[in-house]
Order: C-alpha cells, then structure tokens, then sequence
C-alpha cells in the first residue's frame, strides 16, 4: 500500500484526538487576531533554569545571536529582492512556477505541483518538523529572556481556525512592558535568538544527515539527464516524422509534431525530439535537437547500473568501462526503471569527434541553480557527487533522508524569513531596535519600521499581480 495513504489516516486521527483535546479544555483558548491561542504552563520551569544557570554564556551568544541576524536580514533582503526582479523581468521563468508566490509549506506541497527538485513531504513530516523547528525557536525566545530576567507569563500554541486543529505554531508570552524597560541590545538578543536557535538546529541535523547518508546509501550507478544534442537552424529543417516541411519556422515545425519522440531531417541528418522540449526552447531561429545515437534509439533509462554486468558507480567508471569496446560492438546496459532492472542491448556507434572511439550518446548538463529556492536546495545536496545514483541499504532510509533533509531545510528557511523587517516578524522590531539605537530618535524609527513593513506588503503584491498575469502571456 502506498504510504500515502497511512498518512492521510494519520492526518485525519491527529485532527480527530487534538479536536476532542482542544473540546475539552477548551477554556484555556482564547481567540486573538486570526489565531487561536492554547495557552499552558508547560514548560516554563526548564526554560527559567536553563536561562538563568547559563547566564554568562547566553549573554555572550546574545551578541553573536545579534550579528546573525544582521546577517540573515542583509541575506533575506537580497533573496527577496532577486525573487521580485524575477517575476518583473524574467516572464519566462514566472510562466514555469506552479505555486503561487506567497504559500505556505503545506503537506504534499511538492506532490501536488509536481516540484521534481523537492522529495515528498509527508503530514508526519510537517508535525514532526513543526514541532522541532517552532518549540526550539520560541523556547530559545524565552531563554534568553531569563537570562535578563523577564518574566515568561505563558507557553502554548496557536492554529488557524479555518485550517482545521492542526498544530501550526508555539509561542512563548513575554512580560512585554518589563521586556521594553530593558537596553536594545538586550532587547535584540532575545528577538534575534529564535533565528539563531533556527540555525544551531540547521546545522546539526546537517551534519546528521550527511552521516546518515553515507551510512545509509551506497553509490550504485549513473544518471544521465540528457542525450548528446546539436543546435540546428530551423531553416535547415526538411522533415518531420517523415513529412516534408512546408512551413520553415518553430511553430511550423512544432505544428507538424507528435507526443512522444519526434524524428526531424535537417542538413540531411536524422535527429529526434520530444514536443515538450522543444515547447520548453521558445520560439527561436535554432533549435536543440538529440543526435540519432545508440541511448535515445534504445530508449535508455536514466539510471545506468551495469556494462556487461560490471557494476557502474561513478561517470568516471562508466566511461572506463565504454572505452573498452569499439564502435559496431554489443553491450548490455543494465538500467534501473520503475525500481527493477532491465537490460538493453545496445549496438555502440561513432563518436561525432573520433570515429575510432566508442559512442552511448548520453549526456551530463548539470544545470546551475537558477531560483532562489532552487540555489538553496542545492547547498543542502551540495555532499552529493553529480549524477550519482545512490542506493538505500535498508527500505526506510530514504524516508529517514528526506526527513532530515526538510527538517535542514526549513530550519534554514525559517530562520531567514523570520529576520524581514516587516512587523509581523522578530525582524520588524529587530529593525525598528537597531535604528533607534544607531539614530537615538523614536519617531524615525518608528517611521522607517512603518515603511519597510508597507514596502513589502507592496512588493508582495506586485509580484503576486506579475505572477498573476503570466497565466495570460
């Protein structure tokens, strides 16, 4: 049975328990704003002893708490402002998203907009990580707290009444008035420290999943994500699935095309192309085409195990193990494809630059990160060698990896978010505190806090309309 569906029971049975919880104690909710709030003691004891036994060493880390989060703010406005320059001047790369700009991580998010270079995410994912990422960012809050001596009044959490029961965020309640008494470093230190505790976790579940990885997966095979391809003049093109081309042009080529791959004569040489890819290219006087060779002829998986039954796992290994043979000779590729292997035969050709050499035609782009979610997914993977397939040693190991990978991920995430100068984050009172202290002068901070924040609700919807009419282009 596909997991999914123990974890949409899963999903229903925790809706249904914290349903009947929050029913019955339903006196401690209180409706504040568009959340409502559960509000406990719990906890309290361990964060006041924590704060105040460790007090000389969190006042220390308060200052390196501080200058991360100058370090996140000056990192999430250079993100934002690369996302908003996106969607005004690349309309091409807008037409590509699926998910629209401000949306929160939900789960199944990747499944349901088919976001290939995210893996699933679960609902025991989104609890588990909830639960990690906000407790140890609210606590950290009221530790440090302690340590300048504030009063913690409560710990609870809070939901979206209209999202169902669902856990959405903890929260630690201040003594606000004894909290505004105290110097702006310290006030900085205890706003800056939820981040800080965000990145302390990001770092150390990194470095459990790159030890996790290499004990729970071993290099297998090789993948491939391209066939070898030429750049082609539209002009040049004679033919189309065997059919004479009258119309010379990207739309009369792409008129003439069928799903699935296409044959295409140009300068008397047979290519092949799909019509999703050459969709993909544009509108353009040249065109990519894949070269007639011996993998795309095969119809060759991507994930390539085996030559001749010796075990292939690396692109330094595959290509040792080709140059063995000669052009004309005949190789069984072993290829993994839909989780069993299957064998090819393959007649290997002539390399287009040395007819002496042996040819596959398969090819490596690895592409550069170009978004902004794209570029920090690939830190995360940076451990990982290039078009290497690895193989889990035991069944949940995958599952394991992709949980530690989100928890990485939005630990990270979180903590640069939640440093925007805007006012409904720490980093709006974050900002508002360094301006009164480098400028000493209320009203101008008060007045630069007030425009950021209405800059950005701005901006946001600017790029949620540019978004919006890319569906009309």
């Amino acid at each position: 049975m596909d997991f999914t569906i123990y974890d949409v029971v899963l999903l229903v049975a925790f809706v249904v328990v914290t349903s009947i919880f929050l029913y019955k104690r339903r006196k401690n909710l209180k409706k504040e704003g568009l959340l409502f709030l559960y509000r406990t003691s719990l906890g309290i004891k361990i964060i006041t002893k924590i704060g105040t036994k460790y007090r000389r060493l969190l006042n220390v880390l308060g200052y390196v708490s501080i200058a991360l989060g100058f370090v996140l703010m000056g990192t999430m406005l250079y993100f934002f402002g690369r996302i908003v320059w996106i969607y005004i001047f690349q309309a091409e790369v807008v037409q590509a998203i699926k998910v629209p700009p401000i949306m929160p991580l939900i789960p199944y998010l990747p499944q349901i907009f088919k976001l290939d270079f995210l893996p699933p995410f679960y609902f025991i994912y989104w609890i588990i990580i909830l639960a990690v990422v906000a407790i140890s960012h609210e606590f950290s809050h009221g530790i440090f707290a302690a340590t300048k001596k504030i009063k913690i009044k409560n710990t609870g959490f809070g939901f979206f009444p209209f999202f169902l029961p669902v856990f959405l965020a903890a929260f630690v309640e201040l003594d606000e008035k004894r909290m505004e008494k105290k110097k702006i470093s310290e006030q900085m230190a205890i706003l800056s420290a939820g981040t800080f505790a965000n990145v302390v976790t990001a770092l150390l579940f990194f470095g459990v999943l790159i030890l996790f990885f290499f004990a729970a997966f071993t290099p297998s095979g090789v993948m491939f994500d391209s066939y070898t391809y030429s750049i082609v003049g539209v002009a040049s093109v004679t033919s189309v699935n065997h059919f004479f081309v009258e119309n010379t042009t990207y739309e009369g080529i792409l008129e003439m095309m069928q799903d699935g791959t296409n044959e295409i004569i140009a300068n008397e040489k047979s290519y092949f192309i799909t019509k999703s890819s050459l969709e993909k290219q544009g509108s353009s006087d040249y065109i990519a085409l894949y070269d007639d060779a011996p993998a795309i002829n095969a119809n060759l998986s991507n994930v390539i195990i085996k030559i001749n039954g010796v075990d292939i796992d690396s692109v330094e290994k595959l290509g040792e193990e080709i140059s063995k043979y000669s052009p004309g000779e005949k190789i069984i590729v072993t290829a993994l494809e839909s989780g069993a292997n299957r064998d090819y035969e393959i007649v290997l050709g002539e390399n287009p630059e040395n007819e002496d050499a042996p040819y596959l035609g398969i090819g490596f782009l690895n592409r550069r990160s170009s978004g902004v979610m794209e570029s920090i997914v690939s830190i995360f993977s940076s451990f990982r060698e290039p078009n290497v397939y690895y193989a889990p040693n035991f069944n949940a190991a995958e599952f394991i990896y992709n949980l530690l990978w989100w928890l990485v991920l939005i630990s990270f995430s979180v903590a640069l978010v939640n440093m925007l100068p805007v006012g409904i984050f720490d980093g709006g009172r974050f900002f508002y505190l360094a301006v009164l202290g480098l400028t000493k002068n209320e009203k101008l901070a008060k007045r630069l806090f007030v425009l950021m924040t209405y800059l950005f609700i701005g901006l946001v919807g600017v790029i949620m309309i540019f978004w919006g009419l890319s569906f009309f282009k």
